[in-house]
C-alpha cells in the first residue's frame, strides 16, 4: 500500500525536467552533454568549493564528472533524487538539486553550490526557493531540508533568507578531507511556506 507520498516512480512524483526561474535563471536536469561544461567550472573553482564541500576528491576528471551524472540521472529515474544544472542565459554557474527524497514521509534534503565569481548574486536563494515552490506546490511534499556546515555562512544565510527554521546543530556531521565539521539543520514545512507566501 502507497504511503502519502505514492510511489516514487510515479510520473507526479518525479521533479520536473527543467524549471524556470525568472528571465535570466532556469534548472535543468544534468545531462552527459553537460559534463565538459561543467567539469570545467568544478575545475576553475576547485579550490574554493573545497572549503565546504566534500566530495571534490571524487571528481578529478571528465569521466569521473560523466559517470557521477550517469549515477544522478539513475537516481532521477529511481526517484531517489535529481540534480539540476543552474543556468545564467544558458551557461552553467552551479548545480541544485536534492540528495534524497523520502517519498513515504513527503520530504527531502537540498544541496548547491555556485561558482564564486556569481556568489552574492541571490542565485543559490532564488534556485532554492524556485525547487521548494516545486516541491511544496507541484510534488505535495510536505518537508524540505538544507543542511549546511557550521562554517559555511552564505549557506546558512540562504537558509535564513527561504524562512527556514534551524532546528539544531549536529556535532561532528560531516567529514570535510582531513577533519570533522559541525553541521546545522535547517527545515520547512508545507503549511510554513504556504503561509509565509500568503
Amino acid at each position: 500500500m502507497a504511503g502519502p507520498g505514492n510511489s516514487p516512480l510515479g510520473a507526479m512524483n518525479r521533479p520536473g525536467p527543467s524549471l524556470l526561474i525568472d528571465s535570466e535563471l532556469s534548472l535543468s536536469l544534468l545531462k552527459i552533454a553537460d559534463a565538459q561544461e561543467l567539469f570545467s567550472l568544478v575545475e576553475d573553482n576547485r579550490q574554493y568549493l573545497r572549503k565546504t564541500l566534500p566530495w571534490l576528491d571524487e571528481v578529478r576528471s571528465l569521466d569521473e564528472q560523466i559517470s557521477y551524472i550517469a549515477h544522478c540521472d539513475s537516481d532521477y529515474e529511481l526517484g531517489k533524487g535529481v540534480l539540476y544544472a543552474i543556468r545564467k542565459s544558458g551557461r552553467i554557474v552551479g548545480t541544485v538539486g536534492l540528495n534524497w527524497i523520502d517519498f513515504e514521509n513527503r520530504s527531502c534534503g537540498v544541496g548547491y553550490w555556485i561558482s564564486e565569481d556569481q556568489m552574492g548574486l541571490g542565485i543559490a536563494t532564488r534556485s532554492c526557493f524556485r525547487l521548494i515552490d516545486h516541491c511544496f506546490t507541484d510534488l505535495n511534499f510536505h518537508r524540505f531540508v538544507l543542511e549546511a556546515s557550521v562554517e559555511n555562512i552564505p549557506s546558512c544565510k540562504v537558509a535564513d533568507r527561504l524562512g527556514m527554521r534551524l532546528e539544531g546543530v549536529n556535532r561532528d556531521r560531516e567529514w570535510l578531507y582531513n577533519r570533522y565539521v559541525d553541521g546545522k539543520m535547517y527545515a520547512i514545512t508545507k503549511p510554513e511556506w504556504l503561509s509565509g507566501s500568503d
